[in-house]
């Protein structure tokens, strides 16, 4: 019985010390995103980065929304990672609406 108790208690510790600190940020681009290939190439190579669990780009409201582990990764990492692939990045505050360039050409057509 003291073996078992012992055992459950081991498992208990174990499972609340592996506990992931899931957290979620939205940013916006720029160069902005103009099509799937924009969203592909974001998609594509920031999934590589440590700690990144999920990646929704959202080309009408210029947003991606990254679900990241933070004892993995951080923010400013995540920008960092933006960078490498020639795109600069910014955290979205809430309730902010982000401005399209009609302006702008699409860099991956």
């Amino acid at each position: 019985m003291k073996k078992i108790l012992l055992l459950l208690i081991a498992l208990l510790t174990m499972t609340v010390a592996s506990a992931k600190d899931i957290k979620t940020v939205v940013l916006t681009t720029v160069p902005q995103m103009h099509c799937e290939n924009c969203e592909k190439r974001i998609k594509d190579n920031i999934r590589f980065e440590k700690g990144i669990k999920k990646i929704v780009t959202d080309v009408e409201h210029q947003t991606v929304t990254i679900t990241y582990d933070a004892d993995k990764t951080n923010v400013e990492n995540i920008i960092k990672g933006f960078e490498k692939i020639k795109y600069t990045a910014r955290e979205v505050k809430d309730g902010e609406q982000v401005n399209t360039s009609e302006d702008e050409e699409c860099p991956n057509m």
